[in-house]
């Protein structure tokens, strides 16, 4: 049984947490999908990006999950955490918010995404992660992005971002808990 599971790996940002209301709000999308276990790493303890990274190591080896049953998520740096960690190892589905892509400070920062599933979501008027550097990598990349007219921290676009975190899985071909089977 515990090979049908799918794990949803989650990593928050550099000055949030694994409480945070962006991760909690994805945690319990996936938690509402049938056959899914949702990690929210708790990145706090560095600030690091390769040390980030390790832990993100850390809890996929920990959780025994197959490469083919692990979907990343992961807001501004969180998202740099899990696009490396998808140009690592080629994953079921890497979901960046506001990813800190494209930025000269961050080692690797252009990671060749190698998730099956992958969408982008950013914002306008971030002035933290500039957008359209992550768009030109998206676009290099093939990769599905959307743009919202909000910051960096995505404040105003929660409901959207749930909206396209359970499509996204509904996509992967998870299901619903409670959803009716065809």
């Amino acid at each position: 049984m515990k090979k049908n599971i799918t794990h949803v790996f989650l990593s928050h940002g550099l000055e949030s947490g694994p409480g945070g209301t962006k991760i909690q709000a994805l945690k319990a999308v996936a938690e509402s999908f049938e056959q899914v276990q949702a990690h929210a790493i708790d990145h706090r303890s560095s600030k690091d990006p390769d040390v980030r990274l390790d832990q993100m190591q850390e809890a996929i080896s920990t959780s025994g999950a197959s490469p083919d049953k692990i979907i990343l998520a992961g807001s501004s740096m969180g998202g740099w955490v899990c696009a490396q960690t998808s140009a690592q190892r080629a994953v079921l589905g890497c979901f960046l918010l506001a990813p800190a892509l494209a930025m000269p400070d961050y080692p690797q920062s252009s990671p060749r995404i190698q998730a099956k599933h992958v969408q982008i979501i950013h914002g306008w008027d971030d002035d933290v992660v500039p957008p359209m550097p992550v768009m030109e990598l998206a676009r290099q990349q093939a990769l599905p992005a959307l743009v919202l007219p909000d910051g960096h921290r995505l404040a105003n676009s929660l409901e959207r971002i749930t909206e396209e975190f359970r499509a996204f899985l509904a996509r992967i071909g998870l299901h619903s808990i409670g959803a009716a089977r065809k």
